[in-house]
């Protein structure tokens, strides 16, 4: 039997040291191995939610890329 890899939840008072985490309103909320995943998932949280403020935290570099919904 196999197993989706799914992404793990965070621990509300510990930043990540490695990967990515996807930030809903200023909190971290889901870590990723990689940028393209995090990415995926905050583009789809964005067009499901566009008044959330959606960010990919690179836990490597310490920087938050903001993700804008896309023009229709």
């Amino acid at each position: 039997m196999s197993e989706d890899k799914k992404p793990k939840n965070l621990v509300a008072n510990t930043m990540p040291t490695d990967g990515y985490a996807l930030s809903v309103d200023g909190k971290l909320k889901t870590h990723y191995e990689t940028s393209k995943e995090a990415m995926t998932a905050a583009s789809k949280l964005k067009q499901s939610f566009p008044v959330v403020q959606v960010a990919v935290y690179d836990a490597a570099e310490r920087v938050y890329t903001p993700v804008e919904q896309p023009e229709k």
